[in-house]
Order: C-alpha cells, then sequence, then structure tokens
C-alpha cells in the first residue's frame, strides 16, 4: 500500500493540514480497499495551527522520522512564511527525496520545500500573495503564480492555496491509480474531478445561468458529444451566444477556452475507456472525437505524460470489457 506522510509542523494552516488526509484517506480501489496508508508525522505530538483563525492544537500520532521511509511526502501550508523550518524538518525532507520519495508542498508548504533546498531549479507556485516573497526570497527557483499546481515529472509537486490542494492531491491520486479511482475519489469528496494544473488561479467563478441553452446545458453538451468534430462555432450556437462571449464566459466560469475544455473531456474520457475496455486505440480515438489516431496520441500523451498504450499497460481494470460502440 502506498504510504502518505502529512507533516503536521508548528504554524500549519489546519485546512491546507486536513486535505491530504481527506482525499488520500478518502480514495478506494476497485475492489474497495483503501488505495493509502496515511500518516500525521510532527516534530512533537501536540501541533499548534495558525493563520487567520483561531489557534489550536492537534494531536500528531507519528513522529517525524516516519516521513523519511514514505513513499510520498506532502508538507501543508505554514502561517509565518518568514520563519525558517528547523534543522530536523530539512533533514527529513532531504532524506526522504534521496530515498526517491514524491514529495508535495500545499499553498504556502512551497516554503518549507524551497528551505530544504528541493525546488531549485524547478519551477513551482504557491498562493498568489507570497508568490513574489518566494521568488524573492529563492531566485533559483522558477516561481509560476498563475497556476493551480504544478507537477515536475510526477516527483515534485506544489500547489497555490486551500482549494487548489485538492486538485493536486486528486491529481496524484490519478497518478497512482488511474483516472476512475480519481473520479471516484472526486465523487466522495464532493469536488469536481481535477482542474488542470495550468489553469489560472484567479478564477471568477460566475454561477452558470440556468435556462436552457445557458452555459450549464452547454457543458453537459459537449461531454455528451464528444464523438462529433465540434468547432467554436457549433459551441457558441448551442450557447446561442457569439464567439466572444462564449469565450469570455467560459473564461470567468470555466478558466479555460471552450476548446481546451473540449480537449480536457475528450482526454478524461479516453483515460476511462483504456482503463475499463479492451477498445482498440483506434476505435478510442475515434469515440472520443479525435481526428485521427496519430492526433489523439500526441494530445493524449502532452496531457497525461504517457502514450495511450502505457497507460493502459499501467492502470487496465483486471478484465477489460470491450465495447464496440
Amino acid at each position: 500500500m502506498h504510504r502518505i506522510a502529512v507533516l503536521a509542523l508548528d504554524e500549519a494552516i489546519a485546512l491546507d493540514l486536513a486535505i491530504p488526509t481527506q482525499v488520500f484517506g478518502l480514495a478506494r480501489l476497485a475492489d474497495g480497499q483503501r488505495a493509502y496508508e496515511i500518516r500525521v508525522c510532527g516534530p512533537r505530538r501536540a501541533t499548534v495551527c495558525a493563520g487567520d483563525l483561531p489557534r489550536f492544537q492537534m494531536s500528531a500520532p507519528f513522529p517525524l522520522r516516519e516521513a523519511v521511509t514514505a513513499d510520498t511526502v506532502v508538507v501543508p501550508g505554514i502561517a509565518d512564511t518568514g520563519s525558517a523550518p528547523s534543522r530536523r524538518v530539512i533533514a527529513v525532507l532531504r532524506a526522504a527525496a534521496g530515498r526517491g520519495a514524491r514529495i508535495a508542498s500545499v499553498c504556502t508548504g512551497a516554503f518549507v520545500l524551497a528551505a530544504a533546498g528541493l525546488l531549485d531549479g524547478h519551477r513551482a507556485t504557491t498562493h498568489w500573495e507570497d508568490a513574489a516573497a518566494l521568488a524573492r526570497r529563492y531566485p533559483a527557483i522558477d516561481v509560476d503564480p498563475n497556476v493551480l499546481y504544478v507537477d515536475n515529472e510526477g516527483r515534485l509537486l506544489t500547489s497555490a492555496g486551500l482549494a487548489a490542494g485538492l486538485d493536486m492531491c486528486l491529481h496524484m491520486v490519478g497518478l497512482d491509480y488511474g483516472a476512475s479511482v480519481a473520479a471516484a475519489t472526486a465523487r466522495r469528496v464532493v469536488v469536481p474531478l481535477v482542474r488542470a494544473g495550468g489553469q489560472a488561479q484567479f478564477i471568477v467563478h460566475k454561477k452558470p445561468a440556468q435556462a436552457s441553452g445557458g452555459l450549464q446545458d452547454t457543458l453537459a453538451w459537449m461531454e455528451a458529444n464528444l464523438h462529433q468534430p465540434l468547432t467554436l462555432e457549433d459551441i457558441a450556437a448551442h450557447a446561442a451566444t457569439s464567439v466572444r462571449s462564449l469565450n469570455r464566459r467560459f473564461a470567468e466560469q470555466v478558466g479555460t477556452t471552450p476548446m481546451q475544455q473540449m480537449l480536457r473531456l475528450r482526454v478524461q474520457r479516453a483515460q476511462e475507456l483504456l482503463e475499463t475496455t479492451d477498445m482498440p486505440i483506434e476505435h478510442v480515438s475515434d469515440h472520443v472525437g479525435f481526428g485521427s489516431s496519430v492526433a489523439f496520441r500526441q494530445q493524449f500523451t502532452r496531457r497525461v505524460g504517457v502514450p495511450p498504450q502505457r497507460y493502459r499497460a499501467a492502470f487496465r481494470s483486471p478484465e477489460p470489457i470491450y465495447a464496440a460502440s
């Protein structure tokens, strides 16, 4: 079982600490078994959680050294980014990384990873309010304040604040066990499945119109017609608006363009088919609306990180069912 260590450091932000324990704790495999063993580790048994809310204490049941042997170490955000982490914390993070553990941070936890030297030479993000301070203090880091999370080849991840930590953790579940387990976990957490890491932090989440022809209806229509060669004009016509207005509304409500959303939906549907069926790659390509199997392989590899065939080999269910439709 994949072992997750969540570091309960003093001045940890309570929600940032809870997010990885909830997401990974609720993840279940197809047979109902837990996907992860989670250990909350701290330098002391009593950890002070802080932030803009009243302080309180929580118990860390495992000592800090337990994180060294974990498969993944997650560092939650800290309230005081100006204080340096202890030498013990830095030593544990470096030892875990040296063993090959995946290291991740939520929000201002990036400052802890930066202090340990783990982000030098890498792209990273944190809460947009703290990004300038991170870049100024650690010039060897390529700080990107405009994304939800950054994944450096699946081994070193950083996220923006709060809800972006949910996106990053669900992304990691998908890396470990595939899109189906990630989607089921998202439903258990009652959040939408993974927003892409490159999505901007500054999203204006306006409530979509509820009348027929509103954007919510159009999103559902797009998902139901992935196999069709839909154009931007087709989508605008369904939404009963101009292309210019459609692009603006997508930027405000979804955080991306209509065609990028279409591509995202197609790749996610392809992941499900690769995991659950024996459908040939060319048929999967047709089923999700790519113009050619070459374009499908290129776009899938760019978004997921591995070609479709390798993805299927890693995540296919034991007894896939061929779907001819």
